[in-house]
Parts: structure tokens; C-alpha cells; sequence
């Protein structure tokens, strides 16, 4: 806003005051020189209506927008009728373009351009008077003034200049961008484009085009902004020339004709595609010499192709690994070492980039020999735990000796039969133990070595061996101990010295009917291999039964003594944790079920009391050992299925819970109970 009436000016003009949506400086005496920059207008106020004589102030004012009141301007020697304030500059329009002159006055206004006047609103009022003019502005550098006189009664006066910006009105294309520049980092391979802002009050930003030198720029940018500089890190890094140009557009949509082109020459960062087809390459059997064919690249910078050449994939891009350079295609000798021979090529282009490695072709030199390695002294006799066949290791030994594998048939080696391969690559043992082998058959051993490649030496003699199979289960276990805790029973023993056993089982002994019946605890689960350690944990309800615990031995065959058989059987008297308030009772639920250690599916098929009243919820309690009472943790809403889940659940004990229902009248029902062992 400017400044309100009885303001006072100061002397000096280099005092700026910055007010809401406008730059006002102190209005200096007429003699003092005062520069504004446009597009700020320099305000000048006379104390007559004629704009004539001296003026009693000059200052610097952004914004046409004050209202004076009945008193007078805040400017020394002014009057508070018959006045006048004129705002006066000169700015660049750019390409010019439809505007709207919004002018609202008490008592009168003229506004000009370039010395004609657009808006005349002169005469004496007693009401804000407003008009709107649309004016065309034409393009570069032009002068704006607006004249306000008061002559009597309030003053004030209000004006604003906008650029018409809808498609239908604006024609007007904004100027090309002044001024352009581009830098170029080879080390980034990234271009800066730079350019002058436009003078265009309607302009809406600036648009970036790139093309590959011989063809046309696209009609998508490459990039808009609303900045004067733009980084294309997208630069392609293929030693190519490329051009940028730069458009203007304005709101209306209309865009300006592009810069003059801004040329790069880019660094060539871009191998050349890796060569393709050598794969394809083969030989029948294994070759003296090989020869490489491969589809010729299109790169128009080819310099040569590289050939690479290793036992080992993939091939390693090594100068050590470098055969040769070529034209396209290679022949050469193939070694005869018995190794797999592995060969990619590459392509190189003249600024010394290489492609990736193309495909590999492989090539087996000749290796039928098989190692001079000898089994000696094989020997094959079943035992406890199955079929054990021996042998001393050879005395000599070939640089690609793997290992040594035994081999079974139900047949000599003579008669041509299939043949199991049931161990292979043992390199340092000289034993092995069949312990797949059927009872009741008949099979024939025998040792070989072999090479890497596999070729076989000269093998041990037949070993034949009738297998009767093995009925004896494992000696009982000593040293079985038992200790009770508050989550079950810890049970533990020796480790057995039986050269049969295979595995553990644990055996749990309950009594009912007169008899004690025994059910593995100890076994074989989805998330638990057999039994091989010496300790297991039992986890059951310390709820004070007399259980027994048995532990077995089992074999590879599946024989192990029970306790009628010879196992010894431990007794153990279980902790007694249950609960000592009354026996739950009354319960409505139909049942309770555990899922999990902490979650509980309950369902209710009587929704209601002996009274009508509808349930409305359950309650879970648990048993608290420290205070001996069943203490709330978690109610429910009633609706099927029902759920809930312990999160405060303590571990390695037993819980005690009773579940309740809980009815519209106020009442609860008799409780369910339920035990269980945690973890």
C-alpha cells in the first residue's frame, strides 16, 4: 500500500519502506532526483490539477492502490482538494500482447501509452467511478503514465495492468529466448544450457529440445522449466554431435520460435554390442584345432574383435586370456591337456571401448585315459550296521585323480546288469557303509577310481555279499534320568556305544485300566529330525500324574526294544501346579480349544441363560500361583468363531485358565478350565 494520508516525507530519498504488495521510498522534494526501477512507476504529486509547476514530492511506488480519504496526500505542501499524482516509467513488454487496464478513481483518472491515452476517466465525483480497457500492447520497450486529479471531497485512486491470457485472445508468441550458452562436461558427460529471461508478463516457462545432428528436433521436449539454465544428464555417450535449442511459451499456450541450435560433440563412453553367434560354435568329438564364426557388429567405429580363451567360466576378460585380435573369425589349435576349453570374443570400437564377453563355446580336449589310481585289498562283510566295504589306497596317483567310488549289482560286473553308483569322489577314506542294502538279496561290490573327466582305472575285484539283514535292536539305554518342571519333564541318558543305533525314542507311560501304556513323545516331527542328542524335554502340564519314561535305542532296520522287551522305564511324579480355588464348573461353552500356546478357539452353541438374557461377551482368567485366585487378562465379544490370543503369556510353566460368558443382565456364567505346558 502507499502512503496513508498525513504521513510525513522525509528529506531524503534514499530511505525505502517496504509495505504489504508494495516499494514505496519518502517522497523527496521536486529538486531531489529520484530513479525508480522499473517496473516500479516514479510517483510525482502536484498541489494543482493542471500537473504544472513545481512538485512537492517525487517517490518510487510498485503498486496503484491508495485511498486519501477527504485529508490530503501525506506529502508536504499538499492540499486536500484540488491535487494531482501522476505515476510515470518505462518496461520492456517483450512480445507485447492483449492486457487489461483496470482503473477505478475518485475523482478522475487518464492512463497512457507511449504519450496516447487508453483510459479516460476525468471528472469530479462524489463515487468511486471503475472502467476496464483492453488494450494491445505491441512488442519491446514502451512508456506507461496515470494521471489522478481530486478536486474536491475524498481521493483515491486504484490501477492495474494484466496480460490477457486465454487461447482465444492471446495470439501473440513470446519472444525467442536471448542469450543462450552450453557447457559441456566430458568428466559427466552432462550439458548445461543457459539463457536471458524473457520480459513477457504472461509467460509461462521455457521448453528444451535435443536431436541428433541430420535429424529434426522432436515435438516433446526434452525437459520444462520455469529456471534460465537446465543440466541434461541424460546425454547420450556415443561421440555423436547433438543440438539444443530453447522455446518460450506463454499461458495462453503459445510458444516462441526455438534458439539458434547449441551444438555438443559428446565423449564416446559406448561399447559396442557384444559379438553375437559365438556360442553356436561346436565340434564333434574332441578337435586338434578349432574355428570361431560370429555375426559381424554394425557399429560404423568397429576397430577389431578380441578372442579369450580359459578353463574356467566365466572367461575372464585378462590379457593373459587374450589370443588374439582379429578381423572377424579365428582358427587356432585346440590343447590336448583333457580340459574343457572355454572362448568368448569381444568388440572393440576405435576409442578403445570393449564390449562385454559374447557368448562362450566350449570345446573338450582329448582326456579317455582313466587315472592310474588302484584300489587294493578290497574287501565287502556285512555287520550291525549294514554293508562295510574296504580298501587300501593305490600306491601311485594321477595328477587328476578325483576319488575313488563304489559301485553295487545284484549281478557280477561280468554279466552286464545295471550298476549303482552308491558313493563316488571318496578321496580320503578308504571305507564305506552300505546301509540301503535289502535283506534277503544277494549284491555284488566293487571300487574304481576316477578322474575329473571321469574316466575309470582298472577296478577291484568282485565283492559278493549274501545280505541277511539285522533283527537285533540296540542295547538299552543307561543312565535314563528324569527331572519335573513347571512345563513338563526333562528327560536325559547316556549316549549309547551300540555300533547299530541310528536314532533315539522317547516313551511316555500313563496308566489307565490297570495297565501303563507307552506313546513316542521323542520322534520324528516336520520340524525336527530323529532323535540324536541325549536330552528331551517333555512338554505337558504340571498337573501332578505318576508318568513313566522310557528311552530306546533304534537301528537303521527299525529294531529297538519297549518296555516289555528289556528298556529300562523311569518313574516320575509330575510338579502339581493346579490351581487351589474351588473346581470350575457350569460352564455353557460348548468347547475350548487350544491353537497354539497362547491362542484359544472357543464356541458357544447357547447364546443365552436360564433367564433369557443374551450373551454379550466372555471373559478369560488365569490362575495366579503368587495370590491364589484366577485373575482377569481378557475379555471377548461374542460372535463365531471366537478367538483370543494370550500376549502377556509367561513361558516355561503351566497356565491355568477358566473362560466365562458374560450375559445382558449383569450375570456370569459357571467357568470352563484349561490347562496347558509353555515352552
Amino acid at each position: 500500500m502507499n502512503r496513508s494520508r498525513g504521513t510525513t516525507v522525509a528529506t531524503a530519498s534514499a530511505v525505502v519502506l517496504a509495505t504489504a504488495g508494495s516499494l514505496l521510498t519518502a517522497a523527496a522534494p521536486a529538486s531531489a532526483a529520484v530513479t525508480c526501477a522499473s517496473p516500479v512507476f516514479k510517483r510525482t504529486f502536484y498541489a494543482n490539477t493542471t500537473f504544472t509547476g513545481t512538485p512537492r514530492g517525487t517517490d518510487c511506488d510498485s503498486v496503484i492502490d491508495q485511498n486519501w480519504g477527504t485529508g490530503a496526500p501525506g506529502v508536504k505542501g499538499m492540499p486536500a482538494n484540488n491535487f494531482g499524482v501522476r505515476w510515470s516509467m518505462t518496461r520492456d513488454f517483450g512480445s507485447g500482447g492483449p492486457f487489461a487496464f483496470s482503473a477505478s478513481a475518485l475523482d478522475g483518472i487518464r492512463v497512457y501509452v507511449d504519450g496516447v491515452r487508453k483510459v479516460d476517466v476525468w471528472k469530479n465525483v462524489s463515487s468511486t467511478v471503475s472502467k476496464t480497457v483492453n488494450v494491445t500492447i505491441p512488442a519491446g520497450k514502451h512508456s506507461l503514465r496515470v494521471d489522478f486529479v481530486n478536486w474536491t471531497g475524498a481521493a483515491g485512486v486504484k490501477f492495474a495492468y494484466t496480460p490477457r491470457t486465454t487461447a482465444a485472445v492471446d495470439k501473440v508468441k513470446p519472444l525467442v529466448p536471448t542469450g543462450t550458452t552450453a557447457a559441456y562436461d566430458t568428466a559427466t558427460s552432462t550439458m548445461r544450457v543457459g539463457w536471458a529471461g524473457n520480459k513477457e508478463m504472461d509467460l509461462a516457462g521455457y521448453r528444451v529440445y535435443r536431436r541428433l545432428k541430420g535429424a529434426s528436433f522432436p515435438t516433446k521436449p526434452i525437459a520444462t522449466t520455469t529456471s534460465t539454465t537446465w543440466t541434461d544428464t541424460t546425454v547420450p555417450k556415443d561421440g555423436n554431435v547433438y543440438y539444443y535449442e530453447v522455446r518460450a511459451h506463454d499461458k495462453a499456450g503459445n510458444t516462441s520460435a526455438g534458439t539458434a541450435d547449441l551444438g555438443v560433440t559428446t565423449v564416446d563412453r559406448i561399447a559396442p554390442a557384444a559379438p553375437k553367434g559365438v556360442e553356436d560354435n561346436w565340434a564333434m568329438g574332441s578337435p586338434t584345432r578349432i574355428t570361431l564364426y560370429w555375426d559381424s557388429n554394425t557399429e560404423p567405429d568397429l576397430a577389431e574383435y578380441r578372442v579369450y580363451r580359459s578353463t574356467s567360466v566365466p572367461v575372464a576378460l585378462t590379457p593373459a586370456n587374450r589370443l588374439a585380435s582379429s578381423g572377424g573369425g579365428y582358427t587356432g589349435p585346440l590343447p590336448q591337456t583333457g580340459d574343457i576349453y572355454y572362448y568368448v570374443v569381444t568388440a572393440v570400437d576405435t576409442h578403445g571401448n570393449e564390449s562385454p564377453a559374447s557368448g562362450t563355446a566350449e570345446y573338450y580336449s582329448d582326456d579317455l585315459t582313466g587315472p592310474v589310481d588302484t584300489p587294493l585289498g578290497a574287501h565287502a562283510s556285512e555287520g550291525e550296521t549294514g554293508v562295510t566295504v574296504t580298501w587300501d589306497a593305490s600306491e601311485q596317483t594321477s595328477r587328476d585323480f578325483a576319488g575313488y567310488s563304489v559301485h553295487r549289482s545284484p549281478k557280477p560286473r561280468s554279466a552286464g546288469t545295471r550298476v549303482s553308483e552308491i558313493a563316488q569322489g571318496l578321496r580320503d577314506t578308504s571305507t564305506f557303509v552300505d546301509n540301503t542294502a535289502t535283506p534277503g538279496s544277494t549284491y555284488y561290490y566293487w571300487v574304481v577310481a576316477k578322474d575329473w573327466e571321469g574316466n575309470p582305472g582298472t577296478p577291484s575285484q568282485d565283492l559278493q555279499v549274501a545280505v541277511t539283514g539285522n533283527t537285533t535292536s540296540p542295547a538299552a539305554i543307561e543312565g535314563v534320568t528324569t527331572v519335573p518342571k513347571e512345563n513338563g519333564v526333562t528327560v536325559s541318558w547316556q549316549a549309547s556305544v551300540d555300533p547299530s543305533l541310528d536314532h533315539y525314542r522317547v516313551l511316555r507311560g500313563t496308566f489307565a485300566d490297570g495297565e501303563w501304556t507307552y506313546t513316542p513323545v521323542g520322534d520324528r516331527t516336520n520340524e525336527r529330525p530323529w532323535l540324536t542328542g541325549t536330552t528331551w524335554h517333555d512338554v505337558t502340564p504340571a498337573d501332578g500324574q505318576q508318568v513313566r519314561y522310557a528311552v530306546v535305542g533304534v537301528d537303521q532296520y527299525g529294531n529297538q526294544l519297549t518296555p516289555d522287551t528289556g528298556a529300562a522305564v523311569t518313574a516320575v511324579t509330575e510338579l502339581d501346579l493346579r490351581p487351589t480355588a474351588p473346581p470350575a464348573t457350569g460352564s455353557p461353552f460348548t468347547w475350548i480349544r487350544a491353537n497354539g500356546p497362547s491362542y484359544f478357539d472357543l464356541y458357544l452353541e447357547d447364546t443365552t441363560n436360564e433367564n433369557g438374557s443374551e450373551a454379550t461377551g466372555f471373559a478369560v482368567h488365569r490362575w495366579n500361583p503368587a495370590n491364589g485366585t484366577f485373575d482377569l487378562v481378557g475379555t471377548g465379544g461374542i460372535h463365531h468363531p471366537m478367538s483370543w490370543h494370550d500376549a502377556h503369556q509367561p513361558t516355561a510353566t503351566t497356565l491355568f485358565y477358566r473362560f466365562t460368558v458374560l450375559y445382558a443382565d449383569g450375570t456370569e456364567s459357571g467357568a470352563s478350565q484349561f490347562a496347558g505346558a509353555i515352552a
